[in-house]
């Protein structure tokens, strides 16, 4: 939670945190902000002190004072007029304007850590020159162990109900997509449409973008939403132009957040329109099974890798091989069990072979359980995946329920 960033930049040896970006799309700049409408700004956490936000725009103040922080402009700090300087020279404009907000914050030397989201190419020129104008400070960048997604992975009581939200969101328009799907007319085992041409996935995805948009929520990862061999192919999206078919497995994994790109919710089931062929419904049995054992079995302070064991295990005595006893396998089961949810859709919690002595179980976590067998070369895939939170209580509950058929009976003929 934001109460342990001080603990974690002390057992990191962090002086500062140094968050770049617009506060769209961006999570550690969200974390901070909430999710206030800046085009473009920086955030400066020193350890000890409450973060201070930086903002270019003086049409864009409100926007920075409803964050809640302590908000400065470029203006306020006479940055643009020290800048003239550097008018023809954009990265040293840059890098002397951190400097002189870094300097603000008594920040000349020390640790400082790197987040946000900002072009790669000009970050590394500007935080070059950076360094050449302070040779004494060490700008480092701390990948996926950062203590900020360590600090992300445990969620206050505001954050849990905003996923609640989302998952309610998320649910509503699954609902809604099951009821447009079987209310379609068939002609020789395809969906039509009322003007007689076949249902595409494209379709589809065009329905779910419009009924997540009327709830405030949006797409920005896109939706899996693949059928028969593209099923079989975990991150496969579908074929846009794709007809829509009675009897073949549909992998729907969808994965919305708050507009603008705020807090995450994390879904999938699998469906077959009409009817199921016995090997598909052999493969949602074992999954269901599967998923029926790993939820009854959670608990708080449990590793999280023991469970991505015991559903290798359970899937390898059903005669599916896993990335237990082949990491490199593409049929059985491919994947992790699960991660956690937040401002991205992945992040820690892990429960695959990236977990660490941080990835247990705690109060305020969020995450998945997605337990998938694939088989390409048969032409289909099931997965099942709900998102899980953890009360301060230590009650692991289902986020949003919903059901869990795979056959999804056609209304019409």
């Amino acid at each position: 939670m934001k109460k342990d960033i001080d603990r974690l930049m002390l057992e990191h040896q962090i002086d500062a945190l140094f968050v770049c970006g617009s506060a769209q799309h961006n999570p550690a700049m969200t974390y901070f902000t909430g999710g206030v409408h800046l085009t473009q700004a920086e955030l400066i956490k020193v350890v000890h002190q409450e973060p201070v936000l930086y903002y270019a725009s003086m049409m864009e103040g409100e926007e920075a004072a409803r964050s809640g922080l302590k908000v400065l402009s470029y203006e306020a700090l006479q940055i643009n007029q020290q800048l003239e300087q550097y008018k023809s020279k954009p990265v040293q404009a840059r890098a002397a304007r951190y400097q002189r907000m870094l300097a603000d914050q008594g920040i000349t030397h020390g640790r400082i850590a790197l987040y946000g989201m900002i072009d790669a190419g000009s970050a590394y020129a500007t935080f070059r020159e950076l360094n050449r104008f302070l040779p004494d400070l060490e700008i480092i960048s701390e990948e996926e162990q950062s203590l900020l997604l360590l600090a992300m992975a445990t969620k206050d009581d505001l954050e849990l109900e905003r996923i609640r939200k989302m998952g309610k969101i998320t649910t509503e328009v699954v609902s809604m997509v099951a009821d447009f799907l079987t209310s379609q007319r068939v002609s020789k085992q395809t969906l039509v449409k009322s003007d007689g041409t076949p249902l595409l996935i494209g379709d589809v995805k065009k329905k779910i973008n419009l009924w997540l948009a009327e709830r405030n929520a949006e797409n920005p990862e896109g939706t899996i939403f693949a059928q028969g061999r593209d099923a079989a192919i975990p991150h496969s999206s579908g074929l846009d132009d794709m007809p829509i078919e009675l009897g073949k497995t549909i992998v729907f994994d969808i994965f919305p957040c708050e507009l603008y790109g705020g807090y995450y919710y994390d879904f999938t089931r699998t469906w077959c329109l009409g009817y199921a062929p016995d090997e598909a419904l052999k493969l949602y049995q074992d999954v269901w099974d599967v998923y029926q054992l790993v939820t009854g079995e959670l608990k708080v302070g449990a590793a999280c890798p023991q469970y991505q064991k015991m559903t290798c295990d359970f899937f390898e005595s059903r005669g599916h091989t896993t990335v237990q006893s082949n990491p490199k396998t593409e049929n059985g089961y491919v994947h992790s069990l699960g991660h956690g949810v937040g401002l991205h859709v992945h992040e820690k919690p892990w429960f695959g072979r990236n977990a660490d002595a941080n990835d247990v179980i705690q109060p305020g976590m969020v995450f998945t359980i997605e337990p998938g067998l694939y088989y390409p070369e048969k032409g289909m895939g099931v997965r099942l995946e709900d998102t899980y939170m953890v009360t301060e209580d230590g009650k692991i509950e289902l986020v949003a329920p919903y059901p869990m058929d795979l056959v999804l009976p056609m209304k019409k003929v």
